[in-house]
């Protein structure tokens, strides 16, 4: 697999209200990351890998990526049918819909 790179963009810019984080192989954008930063909190309202790049772990790559840098990692409103990956990442159902992630940032 090549390196993924990311490239942030914080809230307010694109007359956004969430922070966006562009998913990158190369020179395609594989997929895109919706949600909040605060301070070393992450909340995911949405991880969309597009259809074209599923299954080849680019986002289990994004959140082994999320884990070096935030402490708190929210999965928002996970749907029924990704709980498992959620579980496979490592998260916690928090039995309201949402799903943590407790670490340790660098």
């Amino acid at each position: 697999m090549k390196k993924l790179t990311f490239t942030f963009i914080p809230k307010g810019r694109q007359g956004s209200s969430y922070d966006w984080l562009n998913i990158e192989r190369g020179s395609s954008r594989v997929g895109k990351v919706r949600g909040h930063v605060s301070g070393k909190c992450l909340t995911i309202c949405s991880i969309n890998i597009f259809q074209e790049f599923e299954r080849h772990g680019y986002a289990g790559a994004t959140i082994a990526m999320f884990k070096k840098h935030f402490d708190t990692i929210v999965a928002d409103r996970v749907r029924y049918s990704a709980t498992g990956f959620w579980r496979k990442m490592g998260f916690w159902n928090q039995g309201d819909g949402n799903w943590v992630f407790w670490g340790e940032a660098e």
